[in-house]
């Protein structure tokens, strides 16, 4: 068995896994719930501009292998649903780290396991190491060690259901100056975090009306 998955396919499979762990009481997901966890702001990379139409597209093929379908019995609006679990015979462990890298692109260990707690908690980067072995080792293969980048110490995974993502050659910039004082580098990646929190907060509240809104439905 061999998986290929566009960006697109990669991001409504990965919304789908995401939002049935962290949000099950509204899962599974109507089309616009799916269409706005694929566009969400925050926690995802590439941030994208999926229409309905690509949306609807991938799943489409999706579940021409098996990953994904419409839910049956969930009344009058159609709602989609994952079955990666079932297909490639995954844990909550390996199901959790994956579906962080189709969100989030490559990732260092300890990324992933900063970001996937929501979905699952993971002790230590011992565990996570070896969780991405069994994805790597998976029949087909589910992750990837990239090539280490100039300048960088820690290696980076990436998933391997699409083609290997665009690595800048750039080195990651230093922490601080020499001086003691903050290069400007330093200060662009901290208003960079600053901007990162921001929409994630704002994400956070979109999530919140969204769910609030449809408890009213």
């Amino acid at each position: 068995m061999e998986l290929k998955l566009d960006l697109a396919e990669k991001r409504v499979l990965g919304a789908l896994v995401e939002k049935e762990i962290t949000t099950p009481d509204y899962y599974p997901l109507s089309l616009n719930a799916l269409l706005a966890a694929c566009n969400q702001r925050s926690n995802r990379d590439p941030v994208m501009d999926l229409d309905e139409e690509s949306v609807r597209g991938a799943l489409s093929s999706l579940e021409a292998k098996g990953l994904a379908s419409a839910a049956r019995g969930e009344g009058r609006v159609a709602r989609f649903e994952h079955h990666l679990g079932e297909v490639l015979n995954l844990g909550r462990r390996e199901t959790a780290l994956l579906c962080t890298l189709l969100l989030r692109g490559a990732q260092t260990p300890g990324e992933l396991r900063g970001r996937s707690e929501r979905m699952h908690h993971i002790e230590d980067l011992d565990e996570v190491q070896l969780v991405l072995q069994k994805l790597i080792e998976h029949t087909p293969p589910l992750a990837r060690l990239l090539p280490r980048q100039p300048g960088t110490k820690e290696a980076r995974y990436a998933d391997a259901l699409g083609p290997l993502p665009e690595i800048s050659a750039a080195p990651e910039p230093p922490l601080a100056a020499a001086d003691g004082e903050s290069s400007p580098t330093r200060l662009a990646a901290l208003e960079q975090e600053v901007a990162t929190l921001r929409r994630e907060l704002e994400e956070l509240r979109g999530e919140f009306n969204a769910l609030r809104g449809r408890l009213g439905e």
